[in-house]
């Protein structure tokens, strides 16, 4: 074909797309396994933070290991939830949390004892909180609140409140008060219904 002809830009081009498509997709299959082994270990890691188990954050293979070894995966209405466990014996579980937020939904894991009385921890799989204001919740002093809360007695059916209001046991962030209710109303809904539908079961 020459190359004054119109057809050879047009032929050309065809082959270098379908050229650079075969490589895009090559290294999507090249990447893929890796990307979700990352994501899924991100996932892990937050479980683990959520059951206060210690772990080296930085070791992908170690928290692999760990929370295999101490985890267990369940159904729960269209997510999962989480079971700790030592030996045959049930420790706790991380239940699945979602709420609106200021800019977005707002999903994470509010841990329990097994008995239902104690919190063990919180973590965050995704918000979109203002950075420095609602974005705050992703950080370890709001987080580490909610390590060891008596849940035993709900204050007018509430586990979690935000101070100075009665029975509070929380510390509202400065200039994020929308996103502090946002996430303790999250979390009394939604642990209040884990509790009565899975409680007796587990």
């Amino acid at each position: 074909m020459k190359k004054k002809s119109i057809a050879y830009p047009i032929v050309f081009m065809l082959i270098l797309s379908a050229v650079l498509v075969f490589i895009l997709a090559f290294i999507n299959k090249l990447t893929t396994p890796k990307i979700e082994f990352n994501s899924e270990i991100e996932l892990k890691s937050k479980i683990l933070y959520v059951f206060d188990i210690p772990v080296d954050s930085e070791n992908p293979e170690e928290i692999d290991k760990v929370f295999n070894e101490n985890v267990e995966e369940k159904d729960y209405e269209d997510t999962k939830y989480y079971v700790y466990k030592k030996g045959d014996e049930v420790e706790a579980y991380a239940v699945p949390i979602e709420g609106p937020g200021l800019w977005g939904t707002i999903t994470g894991y509010i841990g329990v004892n097994k008995d239902f009385t104690e919190t063990t921890g919180i973590e965050f799989i995704k918000q979109e909180e203002t950075p420095g204001l609602g974005g705050r919740i992703s950080e370890a002093p709001y987080k580490e609140q909610y390590r060891g809360i008596d849940i035993s007695t709900p204050t007018d059916g509430k586990y979690v409140i935000n101070k100075p209001a009665n029975g509070g046991n929380i510390d509202a962030i400065a200039g994020a008060t929308q996103t502090s209710t946002f996430v303790t109303d999250m979390i009394n809904d939604d642990l209040k219904t884990f509790i009565e539908k899975e409680g007796g079961a587990n």
